[in-house]
């Protein structure tokens, strides 16, 4: 529930105006310096100790009526009537797009800026590549590369690179930005991306764990430019075998930048593209190179630049390649789910346009695959002592893993009891990765896929970073690490340090220092996936604001003893039916059969039926959807009758309903950083101080 905050309020001097009252019966001389208060000026107020750079000047961020603002919460004396806190940042016009997304990465206290010292750090990283670079690198200048990404990025952290033996087998490399050769141990840059732990992706934007120097130009493998990798290669056979592999630095220099779309049609067309004149991407050459360089390049047969065909050639053959390792993996047990991920679409003033699904093909799995190639290898290689014989070593040294734990049995449990009510015998027992597939498999294409998907998903542990290797369950590896995105995750900079000091022959590191950072890198990773999911549902309800009223066929996605939740289409957005809504009858949730069930007409709702709402309401504020269920036939329904069902206390369940779903709200936010997005303009903000 919204509430003020009361901020203390300090002359130009810092000395304070209207002092919040510490303790009623005991006043004294406060000389602290006030962080986080307001200023007031002739011209309005500032925040103290809070800066922002105004035209290469630090200077104290303005605040006005209007602007919404991040407060950290400091105590709530009892004999006080609101909380007091401090100001930690000033957002921007309430109800702005970019303040909106601002608050959110606010109440998950995450930057969305660098401070100036850190900025000018990467700045003065030379862009220059000397003789000195060099040494100690493999030359692959020579050898065709090429990069595929989404359309729409601007950091390229990986490359492949494809040559032909004579032997009849491929080298194939994966060439990583050689981030940790720039940003150095400690050093600023070093220190500002350790806290930050990953880049954080929201709905329209990119929060980078690097600054731009880094992430966009100096680290970021665009074409036609010399740049320092650090890589792993792969001599393979046509059978997808690998023969022998090599890590080490390098230097390479991209021949060709594909979005998945463009390097799809090769593959869309097989061999038969080899004659084709397809178009799409940029090589980074010719008088619209520097247009090209930072964005994809259409993705159709009409624009951008003429394919080459060695470079067609070569994504065929790795397509080749990439399928047959994708089959080898599902066969050991990976877990394969194939749930539609959602993509919503913003103009450039951040309003939701569109949502639609983001289509996962041939060309994403072949990066994905050499991608997994690369982590396995690097772990495997780590925790074998170099002897690459699937045998970990008890002495191995120091290292930062990837891992994932066996499902939950109990959830597993409780899958195969809910499966069972629609004719399936799952055997979870000897091998759950097994009986997943399986029941995925044959559930595919029915009514409660869906359902059967969602709850297998639920039924997983969460992955993580620690230096104990235990494997990766749903990918099948025994060994795995993240190796491949040090531009966007911090682990991966500390696995190429680790991998760096090792190949030079280095002794074990110590661990209990990389283990707390693994600790801090997962919980960092889990921060940053709350609020992109945050900033797709603020999106979703604000596409949804012109649609109450309107109907919409959907997917009971979710069921709990308050409501159900339902996925409409065709854009999978979902919203809550609360129970107490339902008039045809009085529902309560069955959480052995996973059901709702009505008391009195025995009529069931499960997850996976289909059902037809109505947008009843939406709260951009607490990022909530409602949807009303379209029931038939009410008047031959206990609840169709009458508003009000005789003997019952309708009232009286409201009241329990709603105190708990404040109760779950309260806990998901409290839950979250200290620190939140006030709700409250500034003013409102600085009216309550004592």
């Amino acid at each position: 529930m919204p509430y003020d905050i009361a901020v203390d309020i300090v002359d130009a001097e810092g000395k304070l105006i209207i002092p919040f009252k510490k303790n009623p019966k005991k006043v004294e001389e406060d000389n602290s310096p006030h962080i986080g208060a307001l200023r007031k000026g002739n011209d309005g107020y500032s925040v103290v100790g809070v800066y922002e750079t105004v035209d290469g000047k630090s200077v104290e961020l303005k605040a006005r009526k209007g602007l919404k603002v991040a407060v950290l919460v400091d105590g709530w004396p009892k004999w006080e009537n609101n909380p007091h806190g401090h100001i930690t940042d000033v957002l921007g016009v309430d109800g702005e797009n970019d303040t909106e997304m601002h608050a959110i990465l606010a109440e998950y206290g995450l930057p969305y800026r660098f401070e100036p010292d850190v900025e000018n750090a990467a700045d003065s990283i030379s862009d220059k590549i000397t003789k000195k670079d060099l040494q100690g690198r493999k030359d692959f200048r020579e050898t065709l590369t090429f990069t595929i990404d989404p359309i729409d990025a601007k950091d390229f952290d990986d490359a492949l690179s494809f040559k032909k033996l004579e032997n009849g087998n491929y080298e194939v490399g994966v060439h990583i930005a050689d981030v940790s050769y720039y940003v150095k141990p400690g050093d600023v840059v070093d220190k500002e991306a350790q806290q930050r732990g990953t880049s954080v992706y929201l709905v329209d934007r990119t929060v980078p764990m690097l600054p731009e120097k880094l992430s966009n130009k100096l680290c970021s493998l665009r074409p036609a430019e010399d740049k320092l990798t650090f890589s792993a290669v792969f001599e393979m056979t046509p059978k997808a075998e690998v023969v022998s592999r090599w890590f080490g630095r390098t230097i390479i220099d991209s021949n060709y930048r594909f979005a998945y779309e463009t390097a799809q049609q090769i593959i869309d067309n097989g061999d038969a593209s080899l004659e084709m004149e397809l178009r799409g991407g940029t090589d980074g050459k010719g008088p619209n190179a520097d247009a090209h360089k930072d964005s994809a390049m259409g993705t159709g047969v009409t624009e951008g630049c003429l394919i080459p065909r060695d470079v067609k050639e070569a994504v065929l053959t790795l397509w080749s390649l990439a399928e047959q390792m994708r089959k080898k993996r599902y066969s050991r047990g990976a877990i394969q789910f194939d749930r539609p991920e959602m993509k919503v679409e913003v103009d450039d003033k951040g309003k939701p346009i569109a949502v639609h699904q983001a289509v996962s093909k041939e060309a994403n799995w072949l990066i994905e695959e050499f991608m997994l190639l690369a982590n396995r290898s690097v772990a495997e290689f780590i925790a074998t002592g170099g002897a690459m014989d699937g045998k970990a070593r008890k002495d191995a040294k120091t290292f930062v893993y990837r891992i994932h734990d066996e499902p939950n049995m109990e959830k597993l449990s409780s899958l195969g009891r809910f499966v069972s009510t629609f004719g399936y015998r799952p055997d979870f027992s000897s091998n759950a990765a097994k009986g997943l597939n399986s029941l995925l498999s044959d559930a595919h294409d029915k009514p409660e896929f869906k359902a059967i998907e969602l709850l297998a998903l639920r039924s997983m542990a969460k992955a993580r970073y620690s230096t104990d290797n235990i494997g990766h369950y749903g990918l099948a590896f025994k060994f795995y690490t993240h190796f491949t995105s040090p531009i966007r995750r911090y682990p991966d900079t500390m696995v190429h340090r680790l991998l760096a000091m090792y190949l030079d022959n280095a002794k074990s590191q110590d661990k209990d220092y990389y283990e707390s950072q693994c600790v801090h890198c997962s919980e960092r990773e889990v921060i940053a996936a709350n609020a992109e999911r945050d900033s797709i549902k603020y999106k979703l309800v604000e596409f949804m604001q012109d649609k109450i009223g309107q109907t919409f066929k959907g997917t009971i996605s979710g069921l709990t003893e308050w409501g159900m939740y339902v996925e409409i289409e065709p854009t999978k957005i979902e919203g809550m039916v609360p129970l107490r809504d339902l008039r045809s009858d009085y529902y309560y949730f069955d959480e052995e059969t996973y059901r709702l069930v009505g008391r009195h007409s025995g009529n069931v709702y499960k997850l996976g039926d289909e059902v037809t709402v109505r947008v009843k309401s939406t709260s951009l504020e607490q990022r909530l959807l409602d949807y009303e269920l379209v029931e038939e036939n009410l008047r031959d329904h206990p609840r169709g009758r009458n508003d009000r069902y005789e003997g019952a206390d309708e009232d009286a369940i409201d009241g329990i309903v709603e105190d708990y779903e404040r109760y779950e709200e309260h806990s998901r936010r409290s839950s979250k950083k200290k620190g939140f997005s006030s709700k409250k303009k500034a003013k409102s903000s600085t009216r309550k101080s004592k």
